[in-house]
């Protein structure tokens, strides 16, 4: 039974390209036989990877390595785009964080194999994290998790299980899939996506982005939004059940598909990757000193253990004193200040910008958008 409603919640929620924007082919033995994509342009610093899920699905993923990365961001994107469309943003996110990033599509979408259901994205997500881990040696304290409309799903459920993940940023984040068609107020078990229940278990610092809320208006959970799609009641709260909150950002007059163009964005995010790297050499510092501590706090009660014991050692002078345990300290190295980013073309989110000043209307991101017409589904609610 829970097959058969997870495939009709599947025909709600997923809308992937088609047809899908990329493809995928083996370079020649020039470039080493590594994976590109034809439709985009081919760089050193870009892997083209297909990863083996647990559920016997082939999925597509991009690795974006950065010179100066200070930690790994790994991105879940929305219901109706794939890997040649985020592509772009990929690459500018990169950039602009100076992080390592990798983004991947669920299964059914662009060249991945199988499709798309709920418990195929959670094992889409973990072998995502998994090459991340063995392949390009991430640490689990260096890793952020960037989920985006429905994309909020696989991150929290990945985020609820790694404790000591560096940080996790909500887009547009859903409670769960039925309170998006619905205003219920309790979980059903056919639901999909239960990031309601799910998001208290999540321990490291939490980012929501999502439009504006109407601050300090009590009625803010009935209030209409620019986001046609997920309300902002949505985000606000899965912000006020977060454990560990970091200040949110509300776009003022922002919709579901086009936050990234508006300034606010990038700069608020940044924000939060920088607190996040100071607070991971906080701990490395705190890690550092607390060696030395101990060896002294050791070494004192070595000493007093000595002077209670001298008549006993004079009596057994052929006896060695004990050795005080050992006193090597771990030793950290603090990462530099990373210095200023290299000069870097004004590309899409500063282009897009310049676009939505010179019209009235919301320019949607084509990074979330497919080929398919999308009124029809929005007006009843189907585009996460």
């Amino acid at each position: 039974m829970g097959g058969v409603t997870s495939s009709i919640a599947a025909k709600f929620a997923f809308f992937p390209p088609t047809p899908p924007s990329y493809t995928v082919v083996a370079g020649d033995s020039t470039g080493g036989g590594k994976l590109y994509m034809p439709e985009l342009p081919r760089r050193d610093d870009v892997d083209v990877l297909k990863l083996h899920t647990r559920r016997g699905n082939e999925i597509v993923a991009v690795h974006i390595k950065h010179p100066r990365a200070s930690a790994t961001l790994l991105y879940s994107h929305g219901n109706a785009a794939d890997l040649g469309q985020m592509y772009e943003l990929f690459v500018e996110l990169s950039n602009r964080l100076r992080v390592n990033l990798m983004g991947y599509d669920y299964s059914g979408y662009g060249r991945s194999s199988g499709k798309p259901t709920e418990y195929n994205t959670y094992a889409d997500i973990d072998a995502a994290y998994n090459c991340l881990r063995e392949q390009y040696g991430v640490r689990e304290e260096d890793l952020i998790l960037y989920g985006q409309s429905v994309g909020s799903g696989p991150t929290v459920d990945l985020a609820s299980r790694l404790p000591n993940i560096r940080g996790v940023v909500l887009h547009s984040p859903l409670l769960s899939g039925m309170r998006v068609l619905y205003p219920v107020k309790r979980t059903y078990w056919f639901d999909i996506y239960k990031n309601i229940d799910k998001i208290g278990l999540v321990k490291c610092p939490v980012l929501i982005i999502h439009d504006k809320l109407t601050l300090g208006d009590k009625s803010w959970k009935s209030k209409g939004t620019a986001d046609e799609v997920v309300d902002c009641s949505h985000g606000r709260q899965l912000w006020d059940l977060c454990k560990n909150k970091y200040e949110p950002l509300w776009i003022s007059g922002g919709g579901h598909c086009n936050l990234e163009i508006y300034p606010e964005f990038i700069k608020h995010l940044k924000k939060f990757v920088v607190s996040l790297g100071k607070s991971a050499k906080a701990a490395v510092a705190a890690a550092a000193n607390a060696g030395p501590e101990k060896t002294m706090a050791s070494e004192s009660g070595n000493k007093k253990k000595d002077k209670t014991s001298v008549s006993s050692e004079a009596e057994n002078k052929n006896k060695t004193a004990p050795e005080p345990p050992g006193a090597a300290e771990d030793t950290f190295e603090l990462v530099a200040e990373l210095p200023p980013p290299p000069q870097m073309s004004r590309n899409s989110l500063d282009s897009r910008l310049e676009k939505s000043k010179k019209s009235n209307k919301h320019e949607k991101s084509r990074m979330s958008t497919d080929r398919v017409d999308r009124f029809i589904r929005r007006k009843r609610g189907l585009v996460w």
